[in-house]
């Protein structure tokens, strides 16, 4: 049986989008045919990655915003509205992970985690749900949490709180949207092999890691991409509010724990 469907004449707002995960998604939506509005932090990075987009044929323009301010959220979305027509896609997916033992965590590093992570999903989401509702035509929003959100990691306690609350913000989102025919899901990525963003971790924690998956192999971010696709596609009509978890099988159990003589 052959599925297909078609992003055409959409728009597709994706957060943090000039490189890992994000662009992993902007790639998948813009090579089903939507117009890719690319969000990073910097004017350089996000038009970077644009340029990277259009060298594959995907039609993308780039906006520079800290999604920490919701005001400069507020006016991307708004640009983005103006200028594209239209806005039928949200990917809030711009997040970081220092990792810093919790008796050594500070404040600050505290504040920017959960700014980033939960307050920018949040500015994200609720621009982009506005102009949604503006516009009357329904639309999709994906929210990146974490399987962090349903496990402790030692040295991430900020990290996880952020997610953890990311998965709850999508299904209160879920239920508020639902009547603007606006469906809001999360997806919550396992252990995934993005060099630029895992350059902090020490090797033999991402081989470890890289392990843990019964699948037999460490997740890429096209593996994010494709369900974030799936989320986004007619295919899931009726799906909303609910937590996506994409890790090859790592939270079913201890793939590696079998009975003596197994």
């Amino acid at each position: 049986m052959s599925v297909q469907f078609s992003l055409a004449g959409q728009v597709a707002l994706v957060t943090g989008g000039a490189t890992g995960l994000g662009l992993a998604i902007a790639t998948a939506f813009g090579r089903a045919g939507a117009t890719i509005a690319l969000n990073d932090l910097t004017p350089d990075r996000a038009e970077a990655a644009c340029a990277t987009l259009r060298a594959r044929g995907i039609a993308c323009h780039p906006h520079a915003a800290d999604v920490r301010d919701g005001a400069a959220v507020a006016a991307m979305v708004a640009a983005i509205a103006r200028d594209l027509g239209r806005l039928d896609i949200a990917v809030a997916n711009a997040g970081i992970y220092p990792n810093t033992p919790f008796l050594d965590l500070a404040e600050d590093e505290w504040r920017r985690v959960i700014d980033t992570n939960l307050t920018g999903t949040f500015h994200t989401c609720q621009a982009a749900a506005r102009a949604m509702v503006r516009a009357g035509r329904g639309g999709r929003i994906i929210a990146l949490s974490s399987g962090a959100a349903n496990g402790a990691i030692w040295g991430w306690s900020h990290y996880c709180a952020s997610k953890a609350g990311v998965v709850l913000l999508t299904k209160g989102m879920a239920l508020e949207l639902a009547p603007h025919d606006i469906r809001v899901n999360s997806i919550l990525p396992g252990y995934i092999d993005v060099p630029e963003g895992g350059a902090h971790l020490a090797p033999a924690y991402k081989d470890r890691a890289r392990g843990t998956a019964p699948l037999g192999r460490p997740g890429t971010p096209e593996d994010i991409a494709n369900a974030a696709l799936l989320l986004a596609s007619p295919l899931a009509a009726y799906i909303t509010g609910t937590t996506l978890v994409v890790d090859g099988g790592t939270s079913a159990g201890c793939a590696g724990l079998r009975p003596a003589g197994e």
